[in-house]
């Protein structure tokens, strides 16, 4: 055969890896004298052309000793669908030439890309699973705009970065290749060369599953179908959540410390969650990430579950069966940072691609880690659709937005002159702002119920308010003052107590500006902090003591509940990443104890209208007593709105109260429905059982009890009836 001869440079920058647009040489091109075939197989001894029944159409010619062969075939009719029979040294074998195959990706898609506004990103980029002319195989496309080219390298081509060019779609900066006969659990990467000669090997961006690390290949993943749905976190619910690390909740001994996969984890994790009475389970990034100690918090891979702990179809199930016993899931999830591993995002394409280009806005300081540029429309693009993709394909109930501070404001963390301003000279940013809102209302519009939640720490006005009023569009803010004046209380000894009395009153001045989420998370059990009951003032006694009493406190104060795990049998050592939590403490009665409390203040959450119904309104809360700082007591009420009503009180400290007079809004019977002095949950039982109210007015209402109050105690009394 011949007449598909080339230009010597043109064949060296195919054999070289190096040609800008691979399907203007290889693949089938019509020409005056017939159909020019041209294959690039390096290494290849022989190859023809035959048909779909395997007959031979003719020999292509060598036209250079690398692997790159030509040759003329007589006219064929429209459209031509052939084979390559390819000889190599060991082994022949008949193969679809992925360059004989058109287009993939379609005009509105790649208008969607390019515009940035794709939310289902997922079905157009990544490795996707196609039949394409009658034959099955992955079509790979993959942003990257500024490459001088883009290869599909994996086992499959023994990761020859020659060997499988991809086109450029030109109209957004989308590399494509559909590579036939490729299937499930196929290690791919990205082979990109940038323009000063360099070839970067990236794993893909949208990738839906990966290696284990210390490996970094993206693995071929088919999408699990999504689960059930699961339930409602409406502001008027009861939400608690138990926020847990998968890789240390617990491990097995047995298999080296091994960390339990999803399956396992369904069989005990769930159960257990569903015991104590949380509404939802809250996991820890669940994203690829390379490194352990990051929790997570550092990923590589966003598209995908990692496979820590099993396959996507795993994970999906997981999901499925927390939703059957009636959990919700939760995901942190980490739009606001990325690591600078080489496989990573970084440079993606041999330029600041993801992320900003000054380090001044696009490198994070406190963890050395890369910022993403919010305000390039791609790289929002991306984010955004992430957060769709997890609440659609594995039917996530809620995502809970890492460092939500550190996006909002340039200067977070830097000192004056290492930050850059805002169009208007502010150190808002801006462009976080813009793709916080979008993403927000995306998820609003796309999938309705599902919640975001954000880990905000300054006093960013609302962040739980819709956009379109001026807001950052999130359903609930993570309480971080409650949280940080409320442990600095309780680690005080209770002597001192009296003097910093406002820690625990000033967060009602604020609770109902937002939507709130009272957290006691992760953070607050590591470097160097201790356990929740280490920080606990006071001889053994006491510290239980003041720890159950601040849960009281806690599920009876306004605002979502969320608990990291090992808080709910009172951890006694900090947490650590790679280890099970002390499991053998709950065969002590003081933990064991904690635990049953837990358990009964989930219960009871539930059960009492009057601590959920309103929980993010005015109305549902009532001072009675916030300002007896001398004898370090609080009480409040809570109401339902239709009649029910809940009295709260906490003593925090370790005398015993007879007699104290509280005003109350009903007569009748108040019934002691909770008090974590209880002999059950490891106290000294001190209580009252049931009180009648007195037709003595006080605190300003009509109605009031006279009461004994527990030494280190929380107490609940419900209205039950006249």
């Amino acid at each position: 055969m011949t007449g598909a001869t080339l230009d010597h440079w043109v064949m060296e920058a195919i054999c070289r890896g190096e040609h800008a647009d691979p399907f203007a040489v290889l693949g089938p091109h019509c020409v005056e004298a017939g159909l020019v075939v041209r294959a690039w197989l390096p290494e290849a001894g022989r190859v023809e052309v035959i048909d779909l029944a395997g007959a031979t159409l003719g020999v292509l010619d060598a036209l250079d000793e690398r692997g790159l062969f030509g040759g003329l075939l007589p006219p064929q009719p429209e459209p031509f669908r052939y084979r390559l029979r390819v000889a190599w040294q060991a082994a022949q074998l008949d193969l679809d030439d992925p360059y004989r195959f058109p287009p993939l990706l379609q005009a509105d898609e790649l208008w969607l890309i390019g515009e940035g506004s794709h939310r289902r990103l997922w079905q157009s980029l990544g490795a996707q699973a196609v039949s394409h002319d009658g034959v099955e195989g992955i079509r790979f496309a993959v942003w990257a705009p500024n490459a001088k080219r883009v290869s599909v390298v994996g086992d499959f081509n023994y990761w020859n970065e020659t060997a499988h060019p991809m086109r450029l779609r030109r109209e957004c900066g989308v590399w494509e290749l559909f590579l036939p006969g490729l299937e499930d659990g196929a290690r791919y990467k990205y082979a990109v060369l940038d323009w000063d000669g360099r070839t970067l090997h990236k794993a893909d961006p949208l990738a839906f599953a990966a290696e284990l690390r210390p490996a970094t290949a993206s693995r071929v993943a088919a999408l699990p179908a999504p689960p059930r749905p699961g339930p409602a976190a409406g502001l008027d619910r009861p939400v608690s959540i138990y926020e847990v690390h998968p890789g240390s909740w617990r491990r097995k001994p047995e298999d080296g410390n091994g960390w339990l996969s999803w399956r396992e984890l369904a069989e005990t994790l769930i159960p257990y969650a569903l015991d104590l009475g949380f509404t939802h389970l809250e996991l820890l990034p669940v994203s690829e990430h390379p490194f352990d100690g990051s929790w997570g918090y550092q990923p590589t891979g966003l598209y995908a579950p990692t496979s820590r702990f099993g396959t996507p179809q795993d994970f999906r199930d997981f999901v499925d069966a927390a939703h059957a016993a009636g959990l919700g899931v939760i995901l942190d999830w980490v739009p606001g940072h990325f690591p600078e591993d080489a496989h990573g995002l970084g440079r993606f394409d041999g330029t600041h691609l993801y992320e900003h280009a000054d380090p001044r806005e696009g490198f994070h300081r406190d963890w050395n880690t890369l910022i993403y540029n919010w305000g390039r429309r791609e790289v929002a693009n991306f984010l955004a659709a992430n957060a769709l993709f997890w609440l659609e394909r594995y039917g996530i109930d809620g995502l809970r937005v890492d460092a939500v501070a550190s996006m909002l404001y340039r200067d977070y963390s830097r000192p004056a002159g290492e930050w850059v301003p805002n169009v208007h000279g502010g150190r808002e940013n801006l462009e976080a702002i813009s793709f916080l809102q979008r993403t927000n209302h995306w998820v609003g519009v796309e999938a309705p119920g599902r919640i975001t939640l954000a880990e905000e720490s300054t006093a960013f006005p609302g962040v739980s308010r819709p956009p379109e009023h001026g807001g950052l569009g999130f359903h609930y803010k993570w309480n971080m003052g409650w949280m940080h004046d409320t442990l600095q209380y309780m680690r005080r000894d209770p002597i001192h107590r009296g003097h910093h009395h406002g820690e625990l009153t000033f967060g009602l001045s604020y609770a109902f500006s937002e939507n709130y989420v009272l957290p006691l998370s992760h953070d607050e059990v590591v470097h160097g902090k201790g356990s929740l009951l280490a920080r606990m003032p006071g001889d053994d006694w006491q510290r239980f003591a003041n720890l159950r009493a601040y849960y009281g406190y806690m599920w009876a104060h306004p605002g979502k509940k969320l608990l990291f795990m090992g808080g709910e049998f009172a951890q006694q050592r900090e947490w650590n990443h790679d280890a099970s939590l002390d499991w053998h403490l709950l065969g002590e009665a003081r933990h064991a104890g904690v635990q049953a409390l837990v358990r009964d203040l989930n219960r009871l959450y539930r059960e009492q209208t009057a601590l959920h119904a309103l929980d993010c309104a005015a109305a549902g809360f009532e001072w009675v007593c916030g300002d007896d700082a001398e004898q370090s007591v609080l009480a409040w009420l809570r109401h339902d709105g239709r009649g029910g009503h809940l009295l709260a009180v906490s003593n925090f400290t370790p005398v015993t109260r007879h007699g104290y007079r509280l005003g109350v809004p009903r007569a009748g019977c108040w019934h002691e429905a909770l008090n974590t002095d209880s002999l059950h949950y490891g106290g000294g039982n001190v209580g009252n059982g049931d009180a009648a109210s007195q037709p003595i007015p006080w605190h300003g209402q009509a109605h009031s009890l006279q009461l004994t109050l527990a030494p280190l105690a929380t107490q609940w009394f419900v209205w039950v009836g006249d």
